[in-house]
């Protein structure tokens, strides 16, 4: 089959695989239907990924059809439709059963597929704990509006739920990219008085004013004046930080009020610094790490509620053959793309 692969740092190639077989009795082999290209792919190819391996195929936001299951799998079997979760997990373990579904102590616990483990940029791909990490697809949802359920979705709604938004609250939201804008359609979710989206490319300021036209926007330049023009205690009362650079990560906690909650989404290219002597008065919370991506059900009942929609998102479709191509345009963010689909 054909499986786009990690080679090394600043290098994939798309390469001839063998086809993945069940290695556990709680595996489930996937036919692909449709997959994506997401930014933390663009972090193994930069290097900033060190748990990755060489010689995996990378991908871990996909679609597809459950082709077979191993003999422990009870949940799901052959021709279900199903989104795949980017994390793997036991289920078991003292971390999966409080819901940390990141921290899953097995060894193909947290973000393996694509990561640690052969991914989904490909024809197949096993997942291991399938009956945890395979979720059956509504027959009324498309494959296109389960896409991101898996992974940017997950993350979205995870780090709105964490973030314990309320209805008094003015929020904002740093980027929007994919992930920025799968957390905005969470957040809408929570109505709060206010949401203010700060971002700086024009094509992105233009979709989230063409689809969201209730949400604030502002640049980076003048987030901070916006923020406290906008709010009513000197600052956003919650800051979701999804855009991962070293000025949106100083922005989010400057533009918080006292005693405000912060959620770093994003995943960096460089460490962070707290500067303590500058913030420490404003005794703000932090809420930080990786998705635990174990709502997948509720949000593919969402959306078949009509009540999250991430098709707009698809600005771009490619199949297989032309993933190098799909891959150019995603990281140079070309022609206006949020997200690219894999047809497979």
């Amino acid at each position: 089959m054909l499986a786009y692969t990690y080679i090394e740092k600043g290098r994939f190639e798309l390469l001839d695989k063998p086809k993945p077989a069940l290695e556990g009795p709680r595996d489930a082999i996937v036919r692909i239907t449709l997959g994506s290209i997401c930014t933390s792919d663009l972090h193994i190819k930069h290097g900033s990924v060190p748990r990755a391996v060489p010689g995996i195929t990378v991908g871990h936001e996909m679609v597809g059809v459950v082709e077979e299951v191993g003999s422990g799998i009870t949940s799901i079997r052959p021709g279900d439709r199903v989104a795949v979760n980017v994390e793997t997990f036991c289920g078991e373990c003292f971390f999966c059963r409080h819901g940390y579904v990141n921290n899953c102590t097995d060894s193909d616990g947290g973000w393996a597929l694509g990561c640690r483990i052969d991914g989904g940029q490909a024809e197949y791909v096993r997942v291991p704990f399938a009956d945890c990490g395979l979720t059956r697809i509504p027959d009324t949802v498309t494959d296109e509006q389960a896409l991101f359920v898996g992974d940017v979705l997950a993350t979205g709604f995870w780090a709105a739920r964490i973030s314990e938004i309320t209805e008094d609250d003015t929020v904002l939201i740093i980027g929007a990219g994919p992930t920025g804008i799968c957390t905005l359609l969470c957040v809408m979710l929570k109505r709060p008085k206010r949401i203010i989206v700060c971002e700086k490319s024009p094509e992105r300021i233009r979709f989230i004013q063409d689809h969201y036209p209730n949400v604030l926007v502002t640049g980076p330049e003048d987030c901070k004046r916006f923020v406290l023009e906008h709010s009513e205690h000197g600052g956003a009362d919650v800051v979701l930080e999804v855009a991962g650079t070293d000025e949106t990560f100083r922005l989010a906690w400057d533009c918080a009020r006292p005693n405000a909650t912060v959620t770093v989404v994003a995943l960096y290219d460089n460490p962070q610094v707290l500067p303590l002597p500058d913030m420490y008065g404003k005794n703000l919370t932090f809420k930080t790490g990786g998705v635990d991506g174990c709502d997948c059900a509720e949000i593919l009942r969402l959306i078949e509620d009509g009540k999250i929609d991430t098709t707009p998102l698809i600005t771009h479709r490619f199949p297989l053959e032309r993933i190098d191509e799909a891959y150019r345009i995603f990281e140079n963010r070309l022609e206006g793309v949020i997200k690219v689909a894999i047809e497979e």
